[in-house]
């Protein structure tokens, strides 16, 4: 079966029942969400992963995640998690339904989603290393230079230190 691609503006209009899911990182979602969306992060998303919502077939499920292209590129996935019921994918994510005007519920208190800070991290490191470098001492250039490689190791194997530890403190712990 092949994916069905809706705007925020059909999304929006629907009026039948229907469950929106953010296919986001649970951090992403307690940051900023469509009101009436569900978090489920796309790794817990498995066939008959919705089966206690007993979906049929007059039900309807539209998926979502930032920009969209999560969702695209997981359609088939996405699809069968909700089998019988219909499987929508909205178009342009997150970032199209702030776009058309639509509102979102925002909390400016929870932590910037965890691959924003491993960027501002890295890009202060690689920054407070090269004026140091340029400034102070020479061996200073080694931090920018640790920091591409730590990237270069986290892009090959998908392990990401600097985002493991940025995950243990105290501002990205949930408190419950």
């Amino acid at each position: 079966m092949s994916a069905i691609f809706v705007t925020p503006a059909e999304v929006n209009s629907l009026s039948d029942s229907h469950v929106i899911i953010d296919i986001r990182g649970h951090d992403e979602w307690r940051r900023e969400h469509i009101s009436d969306a569900h978090s489920l992060p796309l790794e817990d998303i498995k066939p008959g992963c919705l089966s206690d919502r007993s979906l049929s077939q007059i039900d309807t499920v539209i998926f979502h995640c930032q920009s969209g292209m999560r969702t695209e590129k997981s359609a088939e996935k996405l699809i069968a998690s909700v089998y019988p019921a219909k499987a929508l994918i909205m178009q342009g994510g997150l970032n199209a339904w702030k776009a058309a005007g639509y509102p979102v519920t925002t909390d400016r208190f929870q932590p910037l989603p965890l691959m924003r800070q491993v960027q501002m991290t890295a890009g202060a490191l690689v920054l407070g290393g090269t004026l140091a470098g340029a400034t102070l001492a020479s061996t200073f250039y080694i931090i920018p230079g640790l920091v591409g490689a730590g990237l270069i190791f986290a892009g090959a194997t998908g392990w990401c230190g600097m985002a493991k530890l940025l995950a243990v403190m105290p501002w990205n712990i949930q408190k419950k």
